[in-house]
């Protein structure tokens, strides 16, 4: 494992666990499959763990393995608060000793304000004595680094950039992604002032391993760099001295394993001319199929009518990239036969989605389009047959 240096000088590991994605077992997390990811990428030197408030079940879990393979002590967690949900810095107390607790833990290494999107957002809590409050949590050893974490444009993460005096901040960032939100311009800000910084999403929720078109992955088995599309996306930010960690949401071990070796051996300025030029023939091939911007992160649900937004967005744009057929049938059988499908039809076009929605994605108006795509004249016909056929068997079985 490599290592990069933070804000004062303490090694952390170039890869990071992210631990938003790990696997469910039912309704819950896997705690066991969960437990062996962890423990293999700690094995392997990863000390960066990264969580939040709210990934349900994420921080007793980890806090969970930590502590009963009693490593808490050598590695590092960084977990987020959700500005979105603090009115007064005794709503902050209450938020931060439940992540205490769920974590095992008397102290946090790494604390972020959570999805910061504009300047008003710290405004905002600066107004409410939140930062006042941070810095005293600091200045106790409860809280190690003060960060955060950011979508929105470049813009307003400069403004946030300047408007305090941050240990680390997380950004959303790939070599798609490299002009939009933060960006490359952001990256650079922030490491211009000696401030760490944090990837998230560096596949894309996925995207850049699993949904690639077929002219992409083809094409990268013929390079004859003889990296993976997950080591591709991983290298290039290797690539960048002003990356300090790079989070992946790690949920098996071979996943576990094929970063633990990029980490391991890529290096910085490894990238030549011939390597940037492959990659922007990716990026086409990848924008000629891509409908929605959408990463999978969650954060537009729960719907209050229960549509399942990321599923409708994921198979739309398969659609694209793995074949209208395919898409539209793996489509129903993860939706459409469900015991209450959630349909986009169910939208009341309240809105909430797009104020969580870290992409800024016009939902609502998407959804309507993926909508009309996946479920046209035929297939809402055809779905309709299955499910009465499905629910006549099962009111027999009863």
């Amino acid at each position: 494992m490599q290592y990069r240096k933070d804000r004062y000088g303490k090694e952390l590991s170039v890869l990071g666990f992210g631990c938003m994605r790990f696997t469910k077992n039912g309704k819950t997390l896997d705690l066991d499959k969960a437990e062996k990811e962890i423990l293999a990428a700690f094995n392997a030197g990863v000390n960066y763990f990264d969580t939040a408030y709210i990934y349900t079940g994420s921080e007793a879990l980890l806090g969970e393995v930590l502590g009963r393979n009693g490593i808490r002590g050598k590695v590092n967690i960084a977990t987020k608060i959700p500005h979105y949900l603090v009115n007064s810095v005794s709503g902050a107390e209450k938020i931060f000793g439940e992540e205490l607790s769920r974590l095992q833990t008397d102290h946090i290494d790494y604390y972020l304000l959570h999805m910061l999107t504009d300047e008003a957002n710290l405004k905002r809590m600066k107004n409410l004595g939140i930062m006042d409050w941070l810095e005293e949590k600091k200045k106790s050893g409860a809280v190690r680094n003060i960060g955060f974490s950011y979508h929105g444009n470049t813009e307003n993460f400069l403004k946030i950039l300047e408007g305090y005096d941050w240990d680390f901040c997380q950004i959303q960032y790939n070599y798609i992604d490299e002009n939009t939100q933060a960006g490359a311009a952001g990256l650079k800000a922030a490491a211009a002032k000696g401030i760490p910084v944090i990837i998230m999403e560096p596949l894309r929720g996925g995207k850049l391993v699993n949904l690639l078109p077929k002219d992409a992955v083809g094409a990268m088995k013929e390079n004859k760099r003889g990296w993976s599309p997950a080591a591709w996306a991983l290298r290039w930010l290797y690539n960048q001295p002003e990356v300090t960690v790079v989070l992946s949401g790690m949920n098996s071990l071979e996943m576990v394993n094929e970063n633990i070796e990029t980490a391991g051996s890529a290096e910085v300025g490894e990238f030549n001319e011939e390597d940037f030029a492959f990659l922007e023939t990716i990026k086409e091939y990848i924008r000629a199929g891509e409908k929605v911007g959408c990463t999978g992160c969650g954060y537009c649900m729960p719907c209050p009518k229960g549509v399942d937004i990321p599923a409708y967005f994921r198979f739309y744009n398969a659609m694209y990239t793995e074949g209208k057929k395919d898409a539209r049938s793996s489509f129903i059988q993860s939706v459409g036969l469900s015991k209450q499908p959630p349909f986009a039809t169910q939208c009341v076009g309240c809105g909430k989605c797009e104020k969580h929605c870290p992409q800024g994605l016009p939902i609502r108006e998407k959804l309507k389009e993926a909508d009309r795509a996946l479920r046209p004249f035929p297939w809402k016909i055809g779905v309709g047959v299955v499910r009465a056929l499905i629910l006549r068997k099962s009111s027999k079985k009863c």
